[in-house]
């Protein structure tokens, strides 16, 4: 596809100021440039590897080392004291790029280094002192490896209130990972576990709406998995991860979410949000999935896999990671193993997730020796709950306020990411599309540091970002919201009619849980 230059100018006039300026400045340029010249820029342009013309935002949105090749492979480039035209406009993704070529596509991911000698300073045993700022690229590769763990509950989830197996796994276990794409990581899930679905929050469960359903009073939560034999000699250690699933839309938090905060143990001085413990805690004998909480269906999975691989000899450790209440629940699950499992390597990976407790609990994480991470972005609101103005405001009055068993504090250590670095996001604010996941790993794969634009050679598929969101900019293209299932889970049966299909049996919820084979657990 061939986009006039002129074009592509006269859409940034009706888009700001300091757009009309450029418009004027690629005028005058395009007269100095002689007809040869034209020639080879649009040549070059068009390209299969290079097709590059596009209105969106122009190749200063790009770390200095990709506008240094830029400029550095195009052939026969005329010396000249102004830059070319091509270059002014030139972008390293266009509405083109996002048409299937087969071969000629480039991978979405980097090599993955081995790590087995630094996996600790990885997973924060110097609370990643040196390494966030510049963000060292086998950090990043971890980080993102742990995000799509999380979204993979997204992306399995039945979000359908007209199903009655609304709330659950659309997939078993066993083939999870194999439904999403992630098999190339290297784990296996070894175990579902739920949460009660009627506890006092704002709306962060499912429910269906038919009479019939899977289970009246419970929601599928995540999964506990584990690394294989090949991912664990290159991570130097017998990776168990918990993942949490997380809400999908924010926007209840903002006027819903309670502050009141609960004591956490016998330690009176140790609180924590009510409704994220009431979800972590909350069970019934009534009930089919929630017998046990989710609590002790995680803790009774993390004990079983520590103490089988402890027993071969093996060095284990425990990363949790979580989205946005995900990511508060992985906090409270830290906690809970730093204290009944001695000697393990705990990390916790949280994206989006708000403020759990007080100060006193803050503390007692680092004493215990968790490793917290939280990647924030600027324009999520999600990060500064609970206490979006009043917290904040007794942080800044006086530091003796911090102390105060009532205010809410982080804990661990920041990564924040800026929806302004990318050049392929809109700007406007978008409060649920600034807490989608998908956008975080996006911003993730750009990041370089605090100072520098996005990063040239970034592999992650920027179509995701628009899996569940409207964030990226339209001259891409991207439908919005594009991920969902084929024609709304409908089929066409033999008869000719449209139907909705029953599960296969394997792939029905089922609270009995079938220890997997050792030879399957462990390779």
């Amino acid at each position: 596809m061939e986009l006039s230059p002129m074009r592509n100018f006269a859409k940034e006039e009706k888009t700001s100021a300091r757009k009309l300026s450029s418009r004027r400045r690629a005028w005058k340029l395009k007269i100095r440039i002689s007809w040869n010249a034209i020639k080879r820029t649009v040549v070059n342009t068009i390209r299969p590897h290079r097709r590059h013309l596009n209105c969106a935002p122009t190749i200063k949105n790009l770390s200095k080392i990709r506008q240094e090749l830029a400029i550095a492979n195009q052939p026969n480039r005329p010396i000249t004291k102004t830059k070319p035209l091509a270059q002014l406009m030139i972008m390293p993704y266009s509405a083109a790029d996002f048409i299937d070529r087969g071969d000629h596509m480039t991978p979405t991911k980097s090599p993955r280094e081995n790590i087995s000698k630094t996996w600790k300073q990885r997973h924060g045993l110097q609370n990643w002192e040196g390494l966030l700022d510049p963000l060292d690229p086998s950090l990043r590769r971890e980080i993102i490896k742990y995000g799509e763990f999380v979204e993979a509950t997204y992306d399995a989830f039945d979000f359908d209130p007209l199903s009655e197996f609304c709330g659950s796994s659309r997939y078993n276990r066993h083939k999870f990972f194999d439904e999403l794409g992630l098999t190339g990581h290297g784990y296996k899930v070894t175990k579902y576990f739920y949460a009660m679905s009627h506890v006092d929050v704002p709306r962060w469960f499912e429910r269906s709406e038919l009479g019939r359903t899977w289970s009246k009073d419970s929601n599928w939560m995540g999964y506990v998995a584990v690394s294989g034999d090949k991912e664990s000699e290159r991570i130097g250690r017998r990776d168990i991860v918990v993942a949490w699933r997380g809400t999908v839309a924010p926007s209840e938090w903002y006027t819903d979410l309670k502050t009141k905060l609960k004591r956490l143990s016998k330690n009176k001085h140790m609180k924590v949000q009510n409704g994220f413990l009431s979800i972590y805690k909350s069970k019934s004998e009534e009930t089919r999935y929630n017998k046990l909480s989710a609590s002790e269906q995680v803790m009774e999975e993390i004990n079983r896999l520590v103490n089988f691989f402890r027993d071969r000899g093996e060095e284990v450790s425990l990363t949790i990671t979580g989205h946005s209440l995900g990511g508060a629940l992985a906090v409270l699950n830290a906690y809970e193993a730093a204290t009944t499992i001695p000697g393990i390597f705990i990390n916790v990976i949280s994206f989006g997730a708000p403020r759990v407790g007080n100060i006193a609990f803050k503390e007692k994480l680092d004493q215990l020796g968790v490793k917290t991470l939280r990647v924030v972005v600027k324009q999520d609101l999600v990060p500064k709950l609970p206490g979006l103005f009043f917290n904040n405001i007794l942080h800044k009055l006086n530091v003796i306020n911090q102390r105060l068993n009532w205010v809410y504090r982080h804990v661990g250590t920041q990564l924040k990411l800026d929806v302004h670095l990318s050049p392929y996001v809109k700007r406007d604010s978008n409060l649920s599309g600034s807490h989608n996941l998908e956008l975080y790993l996006h911003l993730l794969d750009g990041y370089l540091d605090k100072k520098s634009k996005f990063r040239w050679n970034a592999r992650r598929d920027i179509a995701l970002v628009n899996k569940s969101s409207d964030m990226l900019v339209e001259d891409l293209r991207i439908p919005e919201f594009w991920y969902q299932m084929p024609h709304k889970g409908l089929v066409l049966n033999k008869h000719g009619r449209w139907v909705k299909p029953g599960r296969e049996p394997e792939d029905i919820p089922s609270p009995f849980v079938t220890e997997m084979p050792k030879t399957l657990l462990i390779h």
